[in-house]
């Protein structure tokens, strides 16, 4: 059996994860969480780069069969580059802007990501096709947040309140969640901006992985087991396997 390996800067690629192993239930899954460096949205891209082809090479030592780069900033930086170094297949992921592009109704589409996808080119491409009233603001604090635990806490909902305010002045018509650890704040979001709908890629990249798998007659029918390994020790692998075992979330 030929594990699927899954790589992030910490626990936010566990919602892609999530909607993974729903739509491959019978799939060995391999997640590496670099939470000891996490969060990368503040760093340089060549750091960026280092940390991602660093935990990549963890992934490719254990024999994986395709590499799902679960995480927004990563992918911005290094899917293009690693598509190039690797013969497995390379899966990102990116902001949900075109499913929010054809829900706008004269309103803003608030983007939340890190500082580093925004500033990337990957971003601003899309931005070309889908960026009327987008509105981009920086998560500062966010991924903290959920590394700490603290996805369901005041400290959330008074953070996400500070962040949103200015756009949550105007009409909202839709709120794209640009890092896979932001997924784990919809409850929040909800208590914030209540009726708003929320899009992530977690359900998109979900689904392009076991289409790309289809194609390249790579899949397989084994005992479902997912392994989880951190750069910042096993308690963070103890978190993992909970996060894992909550309902996957997907737009909404």
């Amino acid at each position: 059996m030929h594990p699927i390996g899954f790589f992030d800067s910490g626990l936010g690629g566990i919602s892609v994860l999530s909607q993974a192993r729903t739509y491959l239930p019978r799939e060995h899954f391999l997640y590496y969480g670099d939470n000891k460096n996490a969060p990368y949205g503040p760093k340089s891209l060549e750091e960026i780069r280092s940390l991602t082809h660093a935990s990549v090479n963890f992934l490719l030592q254990k024999g994986i069969k395709a590499l799902v780069i679960a995480c927004n900033t990563a992918t911005s930086a290094s899917a293009a580059l690693l598509r190039q170094e690797l013969s497995i297949p390379v899966i990102g992921i990116e902001p949900a802007l075109k499913p929010a592009h054809f829900v706008r109704h004269g309103g803003a589409i608030v983007v939340l990501a890190t500082n580093a996808t925004l500033r990337l080119e990957k971003f601003h491409l899309l931005m070309e096709r889908f960026g009327d009233g987008v509105v981009p603001v920086v998560g500062e604090g966010l991924v903290e947040l959920v590394e700490a635990g603290l996805q369901n806490s005041l400290q959330a909902d008074a953070l996400l309140r500070d962040l949103l305010a200015r756009p949550l002045s105007g009409q909202v018509d839709a709120i794209v969640l640009g890092c896979t650890h932001y997924s784990f704040l919809t409850d929040a979001l909800h208590r914030v901006a209540p009726g708003i709908p929320i899009f992530d890629g977690a359900e998109g990249t979900a689904r392009q992985l076991r289409r790309v798998l289809e194609q390249q007659n790579l899949l397989e029918d084994g005992d479902g087991l997912t392994e989880y390994f951190s750069s910042g020790g096993d308690e963070f692998v103890r978190r993992m396997r909970k996060m894992a075992d909550m309902p996957a979330r997907s737009q909404e």
